[in-house]
């Protein structure tokens, strides 16, 4: 199995060295030819708009959004995770997401850069206790649909339960950066979901 990291803007090394220490051979997305190489996808945390202009100009939104509805196990953290929304709230007229969960999420909800922290998350379906999770200019879910499963929302501070992550079938979203912590459970978690979705298919 290969797991694809898209590498048109954002953090993709950090993502990259947290699937390498899972054992995970992961390789950099840039065009529609590595796309069509890998087995899994992680769309970085970095800022929505600049990735949704990149992807155009690169030619990978439409193929993109042909792979994740047609099954490509997917996870998008902060800037990942509105590129996976069905809508935005405060995105720009011309940002054109990959969809794929049925949610509606607003961007920057937390406040700008400076108002980036970290918080407690706990997770659903993983154990080992609560995240130590970084939100930077992180978005929140305002809703979901039915075949969405909220995963986590904030414990404590004036954002407490605002979901900070969920899953539908195939594809899993977090607004924090777990890449950046060291806590491999989110990651572990989606090789997992990936693992089972190509054990399925080959069924």
């Amino acid at each position: 199995m290969i797991i694809g990291v898209l590498a048109l803007q954002g953090d993709t090394r950090e993502h990259l060295h947290a699937l390498a220490e899972l054992d995970v051979i992961a390789r950099p997305v840039r065009r529609p030819d590595e796309l069509d190489s890998v087995d899994a996808l992680v769309i970085p945390g970095g800022e929505s708009t600049a990735m949704s202009k990149l992807a155009l100009e690169f030619g990978m939104t439409e193929p993109l959004r042909k792979r994740i509805a047609g099954g490509m196990p997917t996870y998008g953290s902060c800037a990942g995770m509105i590129m996976l929304a069905g809508t935005i709230l405060d995105g720009r007229a011309d940002q054109v997401p990959f969809g794929g969960i049925d949610m509606t999420v607003r961007r920057n909800a937390f406040g700008r850069q400076v108002d980036s922290f970290e918080g407690s998350v706990d997770i659903s379906d993983i154990d080992g206790g609560p995240f130590s999770a970084v939100f930077i200019r992180a978005p929140w879910v305002e809703e979901v649909g039915p075949d969405v499963r909220v995963l986590g929302r904030v414990t404590a501070g004036p954002a407490a339960g605002r979901i900070v992550a969920v899953r539908q079938q195939h594809l899993l979203a977090t607004a924090f950066h777990p890449e950046l912590t060291g806590d491999l459970r989110v990651h572990r978690y989606f090789v997992e979901m990936a693992r089972e979705a190509g054990q399925t298919t080959e069924g």
